[in-house]
């Protein structure tokens, strides 16, 4: 014989239980309210009623959809069991009113093994078995064991109860027990609060089995079991209150099967690990800064007598100190259970800062992409940086359409995280911005570093790629220009040298070409030092040495331009060699272009260096009212070169067209101190 039933009896079965239960728990609720005051049961609601309200349909929907899963079968028990209370124990007290003592006696036998077994399968055997429907080992054995047997002994004893004083008794007449044992008088109230705590433990013993499997289990496990574990601990606390707390008890009991229900279907609303975080930190923050606010102000009382507000005020800045600093650490606590080590913010944090300290920046990028895939759970992770080396980074697949995050490093924008669709470990909305809040400086920083490093090669390659183009100019110049010329120079040294016996005219026409090949030399000699720094620096320094340029680039009349103005502001002495000639090429090229295109009439060019201080910075404009540059401008050498210079100096150089018309040329160099 098969032991799991087959799922079309099992369904009608549960469906039936189901029918059955919401009878019962009507019948209850209609007769409960037609008792009469003296009559009414204390307290008038309990967590039953939160059972049979929700356990029954709960489990029929359970049982439904997977038929051979025993704890399904467990919550349409014990729901029909809590149903069977509720109606019993309200008619109970109905027929007692009315006299009838006989239906009420057996009533009452009915509503106590409906209580007992109820409470046994909900409150120890369900949050033994759940979410999978087994226990998380065999040890757990003896606790189902130790609740089977306390709920028998509950049951055999309640059916035993010797009758109570009717002095004592809280109804009008006591229901008589046919069964009692007169002898358990000394003994029965004494072995009825044993019980009571045995089931107590079994309760707790229960819950704690649940924690046990969230801490062991992985992180699609740990998000299962935080639902029933979230509601039943809220429910274990409430019941340990007793009575008094048996109105929000009953509420609460009432969400615990959806909460199941969720769990084991494993529906994707994983909420629950959000739900549980917050408040967890918020019941910690409320007890704790409650706490320290009223241990405070009770202090500040005893030793500010009399001092009413300023002992509120005492513990006021006592509680606000102590919130931030435990907000972080509840929080952490709880991010450390739910997600364990690989989901925690500030762990990662931490490893970010191993993996950036062992490698190079890009390798180093490719560490930090794996770190926060892993953080984030998600199938991908993907980080563009703009002019990096790399410029692309992934870990995984961030799919076609990934979650697009700007990297922002000091208010600059250095690149993008590219998140992409959820992984089977996936975690809340809430923990994934916590994550990234976390990450995302540490992600920004690296991104920061490696285009950095790329700029730097870069420079390097244009240093070296300049420096060896020099060196090249000066080889051909020297080689094919004064080599030449000393060559033939010498050889027109030795020629006089033999004609100065034999044809002194001969040799003076020598010596006299020899002397107009050294003017060559002496010019081709002053061309290569005007190469590598032009002399007018030294000469006159930079501002007569700009404008002695624009004299001579741009005279008056040349090309329609009639008026050249060079404007300096500040003290140009004492620049740096290389900003000095860095400003001077710049000024060359600028005017080069205004000759060659820019049909402008006036020119102005103005140096301006901010005052000295801490640091300043070195302005050069150079502007005209020509053509402007064209609608679709293009980088030429002229401009390149004008850019770069600025470049290797940490400065700037932009061509704009304002809207008065022309072009102005704009470099910026920062000066240090």
């Amino acid at each position: 014989m098969d032991e799991n039933p087959p799922a079309f009896p099992a369904r009608t079965v549960a469906w039936v239980m189901a029918a059955v239960a919401l009878v019962l728990t009507l019948v209850g609720v209609l007769v409960q309210v037609r008792i009469p005051a003296e009559w009414q049961p204390h307290p008038p609601l309990t967590p039953d009623f939160g059972v049979a309200l929700t356990f029954p349909l709960t489990g029929a929907f359970l049982v439904s959809q997977r038929p051979r899963f025993s704890m399904a079968w467990l919550i349409c028990v014990g729901g029909l069991l809590g149903s069977g209370n509720v109606a019993f124990t309200a008619l109970m007290f109905h027929w007692a009113s009315q006299g009838e003592m006989g239906a009420a006696i057996t009533a009452r036998a009915v509503q106590l093994v409906c209580w007992a077994v109820s409470g046994l399968l909900l409150a120890v055997m369900v949050p033994l078995y759940s979410p999978t429907g087994t226990l998380p080992s065999r040890r757990w054995r003896a606790v189902v064991a130790a609740g089977a047997v306390t709920t028998l002994a509950e049951v055999v004893l309640g059916l035993l109860r010797p009758d109570p004083d009717p002095a004592a008794y809280d109804w009008p007449a006591v229901i008589h027990n046919p069964l009692q044992v007169r002898g358990l008088v000394p003994y029965y109230g004494t072995a009825w609060n044993v019980l009571q705590y045995a089931i107590q433990v079994c309760v707790v013993a229960a819950l704690a089995s649940l924690a046990l499997r969230l801490r062991r289990a992985d992180p699609v496990t740990r998000r299962q079991i935080a639902w029933p574990l979230s509601v039943f601990a809220v429910y274990v606390a409430l019941y340990l209150l007793g009575p008094a707390m048996w109105l929000p008890a009953t509420l609460w009991t009432a969400l615990i099967p959806f909460a199941i229900l969720f769990a084991v279907l494993r529906y994707r609303l994983y909420g629950i690990d959000t739900v549980i975080s917050r408040t967890f930190v918020t019941a910690g923050l409320l007890g704790t800064i409650s706490a320290v606010y009223f241990g405070a102000g009770a202090v500040s009382s005893l030793v500010l007598s009399g001092y009413h507000q300023v002992g509120g005020l005492v513990a006021a800045l006592f509680a606000g100190a102590f919130f931030q600093p435990l907000r972080r650490a509840l929080q952490r606590v709880v991010d450390r259970a739910l997600y364990g080590r690989v989901g925690d913010p500030a762990l990662l944090a931490e490893r970010l800062t191993q993996e950036v300290r062992r490698a190079d920046p890009g390798e180093a990028l490719a560490s930090v992409v794996t770190v926060v895939r892993e953080g984030l759970a998600v199938d991908g992770v993907a980080v563009e940086i703009a002019d990096g080396r790399p410029r692309y980074v992934e870990s995984g697949q961030v799919g076609p359409s990934p979650r697009e995050v700007p990297l922002v490093w000091h208010g600059e924008p250095v690149g993008r995280l590219l998140v992409g669709p959820p992984g089977t470990r996936r975690f809340a909305p809430a923990h994934d911005e916590r994550v990234l809040s976390t990450l995302l400086p540490y992600v920004a920083d690296v991104a920061h570093a490696v285009r950095m490093a790329a700029d730097l090669q870069r420079s390097r390659e244009r240093i070296l790629a300049a420096r060896e183009e020099e060196r090249r100019r000066l080889r051909r110049d020297l080689h094919d220009g004064l080599g030449q010329t000393l060559g033939a120079m010498a050889m027109t040294i030795n020629m006089a040298r033999i004609s100065l016996a034999k044809s002194p005219d001969t040799a003076d026409n020598l010596l006299r070409d020899l002397r107009v090949g050294m003017d060559a030399v002496a010019g081709d000699i002053r061309e290569l030092v005007y190469g590598l720094r032009p002399p007018a620096l030294d000469d006159l320094g930079l501002e007569e040495a700009v404008r002695t340029l624009a004299e001579e680039t741009l005279p008056a009349g040349t090309d329609g331009v009639e008026d050249v103005s060079v404007l300096v502001d500040g003290d140009l002495a004492g620049l740096p060699a290389a900003v000095e000639v860095a400003v001077y090429r710049i000024v060359q090229e600028a005017l080069n272009n205004v000759r060659r295109h820019a049909r402008a009439t006036r020119v102005e060019v103005r140096v301006t260096r901010s005052p000295a201080g801490d640091g300043g910075e070195l302005r050069v404009t150079v502007a005209d009212d020509g053509i402007g540059p064209p609608a679709r401008l293009r980088a030429g050498v002229g401009m390149s070169s004008m850019r770069e210079r600025a470049a290797e100096l940490g400065g700037s150089c932009v061509v704009a067209a304002p809207d008065t018309g022309g072009t102005v040329v704009e470099a910026r160099f920062p000066l240090t101190a």
